[in-house]
């Protein structure tokens, strides 16, 4: 049995004001170490409840799993030494600020292989807008610092429609990202979420509207695919080869536990998550795992899943749904939202842009 491993560390150096994700401060190194302790004893359970489970793919999210000491990777990799497959992959996000060559060295001979920057803009003033620690030269400097400790799989974040961005500045932006030689970018779209600094503040007036966010994303699709980056998902570029797999396993609907305070699993059967609480996460015999869907991954999520991905839905693995899915496809043939050809239905980018609607569309018989 082969499924990814994601580990929640919510430990943050400050919380960015767009960021709607489970943090807490992270200066207090006696709590690092109980949430150590709590995520090995997390991990020792699957394994001891599933005697044939092997981790494929392991991700560090967060929060900011760059604050934490490098020991900390190598005790938890340690404990799971013995079940992981020999070809696994294991990324951990990186905040620019966080972490210099020397740890990252360290970190890397804990089995350590890919790295995701946070890096979001080239523009030192977009990133200060964003609440970002770091400037883009502390950005370059952690690629950089990455490679001399040995990391060849090395990701960069982008962020599209934020507060005083051009098409110049964006322009700037990804022509930067791509060369530092990263062999994948993630490029997603500002989303102001309720409870965040950015929503209580009213930032929506202050960045690009809709029309114009969606013309960046456009821009930013046509450049990228012109640097070497082969979009495979809505907001998911990479170089050939190098796509990620452990957020390939959320789209293909495949097994992957979460452990920590927030963390999501899709596991045996069941889909269930962690209440955002590390206070009981650390003090609980076991995490606390609410149930949210006892029989996940039927036909309709599949397939919205699938339609996310640039490979698209094949109808050919659905018999039985495919004539319905069809209809709905052929009232949208000629818009230019979706190809539709040998039984595989994919979006297009402009169909990325309203993608819930198309999906909602070719679903709607389900």
């Amino acid at each position: 049995m082969k499924a990814g491993l994601y580990i929640h560390v919510p430990f943050c150096i400050r919380k960015c004001p767009y960021c709607d994700f489970y943090s807490v401060p992270g200066s207090d190194e006696t709590l690092k170490a109980e949430y150590k302790k709590a995520v090995i004893r997390n991990t020792e359970r699957y394994l001891e409840r599933y005697p044939d489970l092997i981790f494929d793919t392991v991700y560090f999210g967060g929060g900011t799993p760059s604050l934490m000491p490098a020991d900390f990777f190598d005790d938890v990799l340690g404990s799971i030494k013995g079940r992981l497959d020999k070809e696994a992959e294991i990324t951990m996000e990186l905040n620019p600020k966080t972490a210099d060559e020397e740890k990252l060295g360290e970190i890397r001979k804990s089995g350590m292989n890919r790295i995701s920057v946070g890096i979001q803009s080239a523009s030192d003033s977009e990133l200060r807008d964003l609440g970002r620690v770091h400037g883009f030269s502390e950005a370059e400097e952690a690629v950089r610092a990455a490679k001399n400790a040995g990391f060849e799989n090395i990701s960069g974040d982008l962020m599209i429609g934020i507060k005083g961005q051009t098409e110049e500045s964006l322009l700037h932006s990804v022509n930067a990202l791509a060369s530092l030689r990263l062999k994948h970018i993630s490029s997603y779209m500002l989303k102001i979420e309720p409870g965040t600094e950015y929503y209580r503040n009213g930032i929506s007036s202050d960045v690009p509207d809709e029309e114009k966010t969606a013309e960046f994303y456009l821009l930013a699709v046509k450049t990228l695919a012109e640097k070497g980056y082969s979009q495979y998902e809505i907001s998911n570029f990479s170089l050939p080869g190098f796509e990620s797999r452990h957020n390939l396993k959320y789209w293909n609907c495949e097994d992957y536990i979460g452990i920590g305070p927030s963390a999501h699993s899709c596991f045996d059967g069941k889909r269930y998550e962690v209440p955002r609480d590390l206070s009981s996460f650390i003090t609980d015999s076991h995490q606390n795992e609410e149930v949210n869907e006892d029989h996940p991954c039927g036909f309709f999520e599949k397939a919205m899943l699938a339609l996310r991905l640039t490979s698209g839905l094949d109808l050919g693995r659905y018999p039985d749904e495919a004539p319905l899915v069809l209809k709905q496809a052929q009232k949208l043939n000629g818009t230019g939202l979706i190809n539709c050809g040998n039984g595989v239905i994919s979006l297009t980018p402009e169909g990325f842009l309203v993608s819930n609607e198309i999906i909602s569309r070719l679903l709607a018989d389900f």
